[in-house]
């Protein structure tokens, strides 16, 4: 079939989502552009009663295949993809009959929402990356949140912009770079009957910038950003900021930590106080701003200027008992009034209200310009697969105590010793190149207190040195993933000394 080339404005509108069609269709025909458009897209517009040519008008060839195929056409692709600054493009079109398209409007199934082979999306995807290549010729509308800019541009200037439109192709490159990330992730986890993999041979990510850079990295030379992954806000995108500037690099890096690990210590009233990702304080308690006195006790130096989390509703009590410390962010899952109040007189205090963390994904790091991948880190093993390998036996006090040490410690950097003793670390020892040191400086924080309490190691002790420096810190209980070949001499040396000791068999670095 052909047709004659008309030099009327064409506008191709294949949409999914039709958040702001009728408004969008309504402008262009009223801007005298000619609407092409199939399937849902023309129905929608048929309803609005807004006029418009059927893509099989355009085609001379019926929808198939229950609807897979529609625009896969030379009449379609043709027009988006001839460069209007070619002569012989030109030529082409005429001896053709085809008509260039100047605008595509366009975007895909909601594959990432209802994952499936029929959610896959062919039509689409050609066409975006058909009108993002041409750029030079041809805007490319992905999102409906451009769909005010664009029309407001084409009313004052009759056409976009250079820049409009390469901004416009970047972000449908995006966008369909992101949509082929789901649909491989999907493949990953086990979608269309295959087997899940946790290390598959390829990764792709697809992350947008959540808000605006932040105002420098870790340090002011450096430039940082928040970024997700595309289409799925986690929970900083739904914490609400009630108070304080706005959040830094560090904030949200050690935020993360500590909004983490008090969500890891249990289900009882918790506290954990952040510095510089480690913690520097945790205690669980009956009541919550006992749990905050309590955690700040462990070592109030380090306290200072750093992140506190409470995984209950902030009490009045709790608020006026952290409002003279100097404290950078506050997290909690709720605010009584009168806290809020006394929190929001700290001018530069910031005060995050949340929802519980996202599961974490495959934990990445860089490795130059490559990546290191693993499963995130967690515990594996419970109290039901320990092992106590002394004579003497925990008490239910001791054992409370083992515990709660043992979650600790997976959130402090190696090497890492962590003191608790009544559920309430005292001592805090991290990230030196020796276990040993790791102790003193944790019996040095607790200063006596951790009498009758517990210790825990991130990984096991080499020699029979860190249990002694335990019991000169006065724990009755030392938890540790065993596993060393001198496992024998260091047992003996916990009998020696009359203490419990207890083998959870997992190591828990932390680098």
């Amino acid at each position: 079939m052909t047709t004659t080339a008309t030099t009327k404005r064409r506008a191709l509108l294949s949409v999914y989502d039709k958040t702001g069609l009728e408004a969008l269709a309504s402008g262009l025909a009223a801007l005298g552009f000619e609407l092409v458009s199939s399937g849902g897209t023309s129905r929608a517009l048929a309803a609005a009663g807004i006029p418009h040519t059927e893509v099989e008008a355009v085609t001379g060839a019926p929808e198939m295949l229950g609807g897979r195929v529609k625009t896969l056409h030379p009449r379609i692709h043709g027009g988006i993809l001839a460069d209007r600054t070619k002569p012989e493009h030109d030529a082409d079109l005429a001896a053709q009959g085809i008509a260039p398209i100047e605008l595509v409007v366009c975007n895909l199934y909601p594959f990432g929402a209802q994952p499936s082979i029929e959610m896959i999306d062919v039509g689409g995807p050609t066409m975006v990356r058909a009108a993002a290549k041409n750029h030079a010729s041809v805007g490319v509308v992905v999102d409906p949140a451009d769909y005010g800019a664009v029309l407001d541009e084409l009313r004052r200037d009759r056409g976009l912009s250079e820049e409009t439109r390469r901004r416009l192709a970047r972000a449908a490159f995006a966008h369909t770079a992101a949509y082929d990330a789901a649909i491989v992730a999907w493949f990953d986890g086990g979608g269309a009957g295959g087997d899940a993999e946790l290390l598959p041979p390829t990764l792709h990510l697809a992350l947008e910038r959540a808000e605006p850079p932040l105002r420098y990295g870790e340090n002011p030379h450096q430039q940082g950003a928040r970024y997700r992954r595309v289409g799925e806000p986690g929970w900083w995108d739904h914490a609400v900021q009630h108070g304080g500037k706005a959040l830094s690099y560090l904030n949200l890096y050690d935020a993360e930590a500590a909004w983490r690990l008090v969500h890891d210590v249990g289900q009882e009233p918790a506290v954990a106080i952040i510095k510089h990702a480690n913690p520097c304080g945790l205690a669980v308690a009956p009541d919550i701003t006992a749990a905050y006195r309590l955690a700040h006790e462990c070592d109030p130096r380090s306290a200072f200027g750093g992140i506190v989390a409470s995984n209950r509703t902030v009490p009045l009590a709790l608020a006026e008992a952290l409002a003279p410390v100097f404290t950078e962010v506050v997290v909690a899952p709720a605010y009584e009034p009168e806290a809020l109040a006394v929190l929001l007189s700290k001018k530069n205090l910031r005060v995050l209200e949340a929802q519980p963390p996202d599961p974490v994904g495959l934990d990445l790091r860089p490795l130059g310009v490559a990546f290191l991948a693993q499963e995130p880190r967690q515990l594996q093993r419970t109290r039901a697969e320990w092992r106590v390998v002394t004579k003497v036996h925990p008490t239910d006090a001791q054992w409370r105590d083992a515990e709660l040490a043992w979650r600790v410690v997976a959130h402090v950097k190696s090497n890492a010793i962590v003191l608790v003793a009544g559920g309430q670390a005292v001592g805090i020892g991290a990230g030196q190149q020796n276990r040993v040191e790791s102790g003193e400086i944790a019996a040095a924080k607790a200063a006596g207190r951790a009498k009758g309490g517990a210790c825990a190691s991130d990984a096991f002790y080499p020699f029979r040195d860190g249990v002694d420096a335990a019991v000169g810190a006065g724990v009755a209980v030392v938890i540790q993933p065993g596993g060393s070949r001198r496992d024998d001499e260091v047992v003996a040396a916990a009998d020696e000394h009359g203490i419990a000791m207890v083998f959870t068999g997992e190591r828990q670095f932390l680098h």
